[in-house]
């Protein structure tokens, strides 16, 4: 069985930072895809960054703002110059090969992130 495992979060002032890790564990074959998501009260899941083979992806709304890394199996987000409109729920996500099973999408539990003053 894999899990993705998130730490981090809370509650920070506008302008601060916050960093959120992601482990993924169990039995695992290969890793795809490492990224993070958000949603926010009434709005939808929206995609914040993504990291594959190195390649990575942002959101326009936080581009220059957020760094995705990986390191194995872990992936991490560091948010800097944080904003009221931050303020979400953050999941990791992972597209992951289990040893001996298909490729799953898998999702953490989510973390609290709050922006404000």
């Amino acid at each position: 069985q894999v899990q993705l495992v998130e730490s981090g979060g809370g509650l920070v002032q506008p302008g601060g930072s916050l960093g959120l890790s992601c482990a993924a564990s169990g039995t695992i074959f290969s890793i795809y895809v490492m990224g993070w998501y958000r949603q926010a009260p009434g709005k939808q899941r929206e995609l914040v960054a993504k990291i594959t083979s190195g390649t990575t992806n942002y959101a326009d709304s936080v581009k220059g703002r957020f760094t995705i890394s990986r390191d194995n199996a872990n992936v991490y987000l560091q948010m800097n110059s944080l904003k009221p409109e931050d303020t979400a729920v953050y999941y990791c996500n992972a597209l992951i090969k289990p040893s001996g099973r298909m490729i799953t999408n898998y999702w953490g539990q989510g973390t609290q992130v709050t922006v404000s003053s």
